[in-house]
Parts: C-alpha cells; sequence; structure tokens
C-alpha cells in the first residue's frame, strides 16, 4: 500500500483565486464574460469555467464593441485600456496587486534611467511572449531587454543590445526561481555592470521554494500537476526534479501512468501557483481508490 500527501502549499496564488472568484460571480449572474487570454494556465481548470460559459479570446479585436471583457491576474499593457476605453467595452480589472507595483516600478526605472541624458536599460527576467512580461514590456513601449537564461543575458552583451557602460535595472517576472535570477544578476555585477537590483518575485512563490524542496525530499515520487504552458510549473517542477529524479508532470488524470508508484512507496502531489485544489485532490484519490 502507498502512502499519499498532497502539498499543503501548492494550488492557486491569491491573485489567480481573485480572478476565478470573480469571474464566477460574473457568470452565476447569466452575464456574457470574455477572458483576454486563458485565465489560468490549466487546461483541466480552463474546461471547467468554460462549461460555466467563461469565453476566451487572444485580443479585443475578438469581442464585440460594449462586451464585458476580464483582465486576468498577469496584467496588461497600458494599450488595452486604451482600446477598450475607445470601443466602450467594459473591463473587470483583475490584475494582481504584485503585477501592478511591479509595472509601476518598471516605469519609474525607464525614466530614471533616461534622465540627464542617459540612456540606460531596463532588464526583465522572464519568458519571452509570456503575458505577465507582454504587460511589463508595454509600460515602457517594449523599450527593454527580456533575457528567460544565462545564454540569453550574454548574447544582449554580446550583441550590444544590453550596454553595460550604460546604468541598468533587473527585475523578475513575479513567478521566476529566485535562484536562476540571483544567478543573472550575479553576471551583471560580474560583468562590471552598474545595476540596481529589484526584487520583484512574489514571496508567496519565492517561500514555496525552500518549501517544496523539502517536500520533494520527503517522498520516494512525486507526481507534480500542472498546465502545459504554466511557466511557475516548469520552474517548480524542475525545482523538485533537481532533489527526486523520481518526479513526474501530468496535467490530467490520464496521463499516469501505475508503474511510476510501487508498492509502499510514500507519494507526494503538488502543483503550480495555476494548478487547482480540486485537481490536486483528484490526482490523490487516483492513488488511494
Amino acid at each position: 500500500m502507498v502512502t499519499v500527501e498532497i502539498d499543503p502549499g501548492s494550488g492557486f496564488c491569491g491573485g489567480v483565486i481573485r480572478a476565478i472568484s470573480r469571474a464566477e460571480e460574473v457568470l452565476s449572474g447569466g452575464e456574457v464574460l470574455y477572458s483576454l487570454g486563458a485565465i489560468v494556465h490549466n487546461e483541466e481548470e480552463l474546461s471547467r469555467l468554460q462549461g460555466k460559459g467563461l469565453i476566451t479570446v487572444n485580443s479585443l479585436s475578438d469581442v464585440p464593441s460594449g462586451a464585458t471583457v476580464l483582465i486576468r491576474a498577469h496584467g496588461e499593457p497600458p494599450s488595452t485600456y486604451e482600446e477598450a476605453s475607445a470601443r466602450g467595452i467594459s473591463l473587470i480589472d483583475c490584475s494582481c496587486p504584485v503585477v501592478l507595483q511591479l509595472q509601476r516600478h518598471i516605469r519609474e526605472a525607464y525614466t530614471r534611467l533616461h534622465q540627464d541624458g542617459l540612456n540606460g536599460t531596463v532588464v526583465i527576467f522572464g519568458r519571452v511572449g509570456h503575458a505577465e512580461v507582454l504587460g511589463l514590456l508595454g509600460q515602457v513601449d517594449s523599450d527593454a531587454v527580456v533575457v528567460e537564461n544565462e545564454a540569453m543575458l550574454m548574447d544582449a552583451i554580446g550583441n550590444g543590445s544590453l550596454d553595460l557602460s550604460q546604468p541598468v535595472e533587473i527585475f523578475s517576472q513575479t513567478t521566476k526561481s529566485p535562484a536562476e535570477y540571483k544567478r543573472i544578476c550575479d553576471i551583471l555585477r560580474e560583468k562590471g555592470a552598474s545595476v540596481i537590483v529589484h526584487d520583484t518575485i512574489c514571496a508567496q512563490v519565492a517561500g514555496r521554494h525552500r518549501k517544496l524542496l523539502e517536500f520533494a525530499r520527503s517522498h520516494d515520487v512525486i507526481i507534480f500537476v500542472s498546465g502545459r504552458s504554466s511557466s511557475n510549473g516548469k520552474v517548480l517542477s524542475d525545482l523538485c526534479r533537481s532533489v527526486n529524479p523520481r518526479t513526474y508532470v501530468i496535467g490530467r488524470l490520464d496521463e499516469i501512468n501505475p508503474a511510476w508508484v510501487h508498492d509502499r512507496d510514500r507519494v507526494g502531489i503538488c502543483g503550480a501557483t495555476s494548478t487547482p485544489k480540486w485537481l490536486l485532490e483528484s490526482v490523490a484519490s487516483y492513488f488511494t481508490r
């Protein structure tokens, strides 16, 4: 017989809880509601919300004028609000407060970096094309350098898009790895950059890393539940695998391979900040039925 434990720290972060709760509230009143982009990077939860009537679109051009549109926790660039206003679209803004604060800090940094004859650079450590990163870029008309890893940072320095003779201010996407962010910042310092480092990884996300490492070490097998497009899920599942090679990532129940688990194994169930508790509980039930 196996023993099963769900990581108590896994499940939706506060920003996602707020957005989904607001969407369900609106939908329960029978109103047509569009979500600008996936409200959460989890296919199973998206399917559940679609069943309640939520319509996911890729841009405001996909919704009729006068419609009601939800802004998800990832945030949006100023151009989204301008277009909505021009077309009479009502916005339900569920941007995460942590993301909104980061957007403001980036705007302020950009102003500092271009005053008194300076031509400095805002650097964003994040995934290229990620919704949050696109919103951050929109704060400075895309005049920033985005790096996903050390190789991209070195390329930016080598091709001159990141001029280290000018001041630099660096920010992280809120759901990135604190350890990876520290390494990127250390490289900038090693290269002699005049750099201001901003601590912008969500405290809830950062605090999970140490606890998740402990959780992964204390179990024989880790079943990590995450949507395929979840940036946070990739970071956290890699973290688990770094200390427990028997870490398996799934998005839904039918992806479980029974051969992963042996008799008397201690099975740990955990997931991304975009993984719903109900799905974690369903996975746990699979091993205890």
